[in-house]
């Protein structure tokens, strides 16, 4: 840990519950003292204002794309990141928030159609390796934290941080 290189991490949260984002956080109230000598924290607005996407090793992103603009956001995301990691059970699997790709068109009433519309959402809701390349997944709603910290700490030795 002598060489001052640290992991350069974003954290991002789509369509979901954002459960693993809490997590996360909490993980920090334990784990921050030592995570901040070995990961730079690049883009997490759960913890601050002012984020950068450029030069990650790795994003960790958590939630399902359902519309557009998340669409692009996460593109952008798979661009400026070496890895990716898929972060809980939206992001994995796509459920629950997936659950609405099997409304049926009786199903669909006035009021489901009005948000459709109006909150720039896709026909169907996707799970993250669908739209993007996905380099490792952490299952689980919420995410399962010892495999989260497996990979946290696969990536701090891919990198020779630790």
């Amino acid at each position: 840990m002598e060489n001052n290189k640290k992991l350069k991490i974003g954290w991002f949260s789509f369509t979901c519950c954002e459960d693993s984002t809490i997590l996360f956080t909490e993980l920090l109230n334990k784990d921050y003292d030592e995570w901040k000598k070995v990961v730079e924290f690049r883009h997490v607005k759960a913890l601050k204002t002012n984020n950068t996407l450029d030069d990650l090793d790795v994003a960790f992103v958590e939630g399902a794309i359902s519309g557009e603009k998340q669409l692009k956001e996460v593109l952008e995301i798979r661009e400026k990141a070496k890895y990716i990691v898929a972060i809980g059970a939206c992001a994995c699997t796509g459920m629950p928030s997936s659950s609405r790709n099997q409304f049926t068109d009786e199903q669909i009433n006035e009021k489901i159609d009005w948000y459709l519309k109006h909150f720039d959402y896709s026909d169907k809701v996707k799970k993250l390796e669908e739209v993007i390349k996905v380099d490792d997944r952490v299952e689980g709603c919420p995410m399962s934290i010892p495999v989260f910290m497996e990979i946290l700490t696969k990536y701090l030795k891919l990198f020779n941080i630790i």
